[in-house]
Order: C-alpha cells, then sequence, then structure tokens
C-alpha cells in the first residue's frame, strides 16, 4: 500500500555549502522541526568534492525502500540534481530553499524562510510541475547557449577569487559583457521551418515567475504549464546595447526590446553552424557540455512535486 503524502519519511539531500556557511544551522533547524513532528527523516550531505549524482542516488534508492519523497535542501544547482533523479525515478519531490533567488520555489508555493519552508513540507501533497528537458538533461527554471553560460563561468571564478556575494557577482556579469563575445552561429528548427540566427545568446525559460519578472509576455504561456516554454534570442548588438538590454530586463521590461525577440514553442532543435563537438549549455546556473543537436522541449511527464499551495506574506503571486 502507498504511504500517504501526510505519513512521507524523507530523504533529504542538502548541499552542505550552501547558504554561505549557514547550512549546518539550517540542518539543525529542519531536523528539530521534522523531529517535533515526529516525521522519519535521514539526511545525505554533498560535502567539498563529493560527486552530487552519487549522494543523490543513495538518498533516491533510501526514499524507495521507505516509500517515502527525494527532498533538495540547497541551492539552484542541487535542486536540479535532485529532481533530475526524482524526474528520472518517478519520486515524490520535495523542495527546501537555500539559494538566492528560489524562483522554482516561489513559482510552487514553497516558502523561502528554512522554518516557513520545513513547515509547509509537513502539510505538502505531491502536485504535478512541468519541467523542461534539453537532450537527456532537466531544467526546472532556464537553459541557454552562448553569453550566459559563459556569464556564468566566469561569475564562478570572481566567487572563487573574491567571495561569494551580489556585488561580485554583478562586476563579474559586466566585465565578462565588455570584454566582448563571440556571437553564436545556429539553425533553429521547430520541425516545420528552420531559421539561421546570428546571436549572442539563446535563452529557454520554464518559470513563468522569472519570465514576468524580466517583462517577457510568454510568461503567460508557461504559465498555462501545457507543454509550452519561452524562448528569447538577442539580434547581434554592441556592447553598449547589450548593457542596455541587460538594464531593460532588470526593469522589467526586455519585452519592449527592439533587438530582442522572444517567442513561444513546445520544441526545438539547435545545431551550431561551425561547431560539432560538444557545446557548453547552462541549466537552471550550472554548467555542462552537451553534443549537438541541443534539442528543448518541455518533460513528456510532470514532476511530482510537494507542496501546499499556501502563498507566505511577501511571497509572489503564480
Amino acid at each position: 500500500m502507498p504511504t500517504p503524502p501526510e505519513s512521507f519519511p524523507f530523504a533529504i539531500v542538502m548541499n552542505a555549502g550552501s547558504g554561505h556557511g549557514e547550512a549546518d544551522a539550517a540542518r539543525e533547524e529542519i531536523a528539530a522541526i521534522l523531529d517535533a513532528a515526529g516525521r522519519s527523516h535521514r539526511f545525505f550531505l554533498i560535502e567539498g568534492e563529493d560527486d552530487i549524482q552519487k549522494v543523490v542516488r543513495a538518498a533516491a534508492t533510501h526514499a524507495k525502500a521507505t516509500g517515502g519523497a527525494l527532498v533538495a535542501a540547497g541551492g539552484d544547482g542541487t535542486i536540479n540534481g535532485v529532481a533530475g533523479i526524482a524526474w528520472e525515478e518517478d519520486l515524490v519531490m520535495g523542495v527546501l530553499p537555500q539559494g538566492t533567488f528560489n524562483f522554482f520555489g516561489r513559482t510552487h508555493g514553497i516558502p523561502s524562510g528554512t522554518r516557513e519552508a520545513t513547515e509547509a513540507l509537513l502539510r505538502s501533497t505531491p502536485h504535478d510541475a512541468q519541467i523542461g528537458r534539453v537532450n537527456d538533461r532537466i531544467f526546472l527554471v532556464n537553459a541557454s547557449l552562448g553569453l550566459y553560460p559563459q556569464v556564468l563561468e566566469d561569475r564562478e571564478a570572481w566567487k572563487q577569487r573574491f567571495g561569494r556575494h551580489r556585488i561580485v557577482a554583478l562586476w563579474s556579469g559586466l566585465a565578462t559583457m565588455m570584454r566582448g563575445y563571440r556571437p553564436l552561429r545556429i539553425e533553429v528548427s521547430d520541425g516545420e521551418r528552420t531559421r539561421s540566427l546570428r546571436t549572442p545568446t539563446l535563452f529557454v525559460g520554464n518559470n513563468a515567475l522569472q519570465l514576468e519578472k524580466i517583462g517577457l509576455p510568454e510568461a503567460e504561456d508557461v504559465r498555462c504549464a501545457d507543454g509550452r516554454l519561452a524562448g528569447l534570442v538577442l539580434k547581434p548588438i554592441g556592447r553598449l546595447t547589450m548593457l542596455g538590454i541587460v538594464l531593460r530586463g532588470a526593469l522589467g521590461k526586455l519585452g519592449e526590446a527592439e533587438n530582442a525577440v522572444s517567442f513561444a514553442f513546445r520544441e526545438i532543435t539547435v545545431v551550431p553552424k561551425h561547431e560539432r563537438h560538444a557545446i557548453k549549455v547552462a541549466l537552471d546556473g550550472e554548467i555542462v557540455w552537451l553534443a549537438p543537436p541541443i534539442a528543448f522541449r518541455a518533460a513528456p511527464r510532470p514532476l511530482r512535486l510537494l507542496t501546499d499551495r499556501v502563498r507566505q506574506p511577501g511571497e509572489d503571486p503564480g
């Protein structure tokens, strides 16, 4: 007999490095709340150079054996890694956000605070959540080619040198854009028509809240969760124009930029014109290398996500 949601044991994958050194305090708080509620749980910690996939698979094996849920406690990278295996194994998944922006959690009514998120997890039941898929990998919020993966890679190098602060991330991104970049030369097909494009970046979004924040009208298409994703390409532009587009995005007016072209789609395939080897792709803030052709689509079935769908004060509407 399946375990009822109110009794799910939790196999919690936690990034011991998330939260600016506050992971230990977060783990103690999560454990205290679950202990007080009498809910069975076990932590699987990602520490140092641990292979996240190995840790998540151990947690997934435990969740399957106990009839429980696989829970991610960490930032975007941890949540993405757990979601990929939860989806693959068709396990119910919970989220205890420890990152900065929490777009995925906020979209599905999961609070940002550790205590609030843990208390909500105890009340939660499984609901379907659309996720994106690029080749054999999944993404929850966004995926991209070109400039943005380079920005992320450079940002990580800056953080290693100057510390993990928002101002460091901002300056590293500006430095990458002002240094110059090689435009992508790609062919994009939706199955009916193929277009040749020259663009600094191709961005694909699966999160209505993030798309709404930067001002793309396709947020409504994604919010319907009917298999549509949002795409964005930029026309070839100079550095100052690029900075202007970044500013528009920050002000929620990217959809008004004449050099930005956005569109909703169900599936597109991207083939680089002059590259046949693996290329960099950013998935929820993590860099992976994928061999072309690169196919973007919604996953053929949803992720089974634990949420109580109760908005907390100050959280964004869905």
